[in-house]
C-alpha cells in the first residue's frame, strides 16, 4: 500500500540540521506514526513521502523555507520584565537561552527564547527554534494502512504508535 492522503504512516527517521546537529530520531521500537496529508507534518515532508510503501527508504532535504521558515527580525521583541514577576512565576526563570511558554494577545501558545534581560525589559525571540535550518530526513517506511473513520474524525492515530483514549 502506497502513502497517500488519509493513510496512517509509521516510519523511522533521523533529522539532521544544516549545522550538522541531529535534532531528532526515531527507532523501529518507537516509530513516528501520523495520518498523511492532513496537516500533522510539514507539507513538504508529506510531499516527499507520497507514493512510498512499507520497506522503502528515503533521504531528502527541506529548505528552511519548506521547513520552519527564515527568521523574522520582527519576532524578536522586548517584553516588560514585570511579566516575569509574581507568585506563579518560577524563581530564576530569567536566564539567557531559556525557552519560556507564552501566549500572544489572542491566547495562542508561543515559545519564546530569552536573548537578554535587565530589570526593566526581557528580549525574547519567538522565531521557531529550527528557523533558518535546512532539514535532512533519512529513514524508512515501517508500515502504511488506511486510517479508520474514527481516526480521521478525531484527526489523530489510535492504537499502537498513536493516541490511546
Amino acid at each position: 500500500m502506497n502513502i497517500e492522503k488519509n493513510r496512517v504512516v509509521s516510519l523511522t527517521y533521523t533529522l539532521t540540521l544544516s549545522n550538522g546537529d541531529i535534532a531528532d530520531a526515531t527507532t523501529d521500537q518507537d516509530p513516528f506514526t501520523f495520518i498523511h496529508g492532513i496537516g500533522q507534518t510539514l507539507e513538504a515532508f508529506d510531499r516527499n513521502l507520497e507514493g512510498l510503501k512499507a520497506g522503502d527508504a528515503f533521504n531528502f532535504t527541506l529548505t528552511a523555507e519548506e521547513g520552519y521558515g527564515v527568521s523574522d527580525p520582527g519576532a524578536v521583541v522586548q517584553v516588560p520584565a514585570s511579566v516575569f514577576q509574581g507568585a506563579d512565576v518560577p524563581e530564576g526563570i530569567l536566564k539567557v537561552g531559556n525557552i519560556i511558554p507564552m501566549q500572544d494577545q489572542m491566547g495562542n501558545p508561543l515559545q519564546g527564547k530569552i536573548m537578554d534581560f535587565n530589570t526593566e525589559l526581557v528580549t525574547m525571540d519567538f522565531n521557531h527554534p529550527l528557523a533558518d535550518q535546512s532539514l535532512q530526513f533519512t529513514g524508512a517506511i515501517v508500515s502504511v494502512r488506511d486510517a479508520s473513520a474514527e481516526e480521521l474524525d478525531h484527526g489523530h492515530v489510535h492504537g499502537p504508535g498513536g493516541h490511546h483514549h
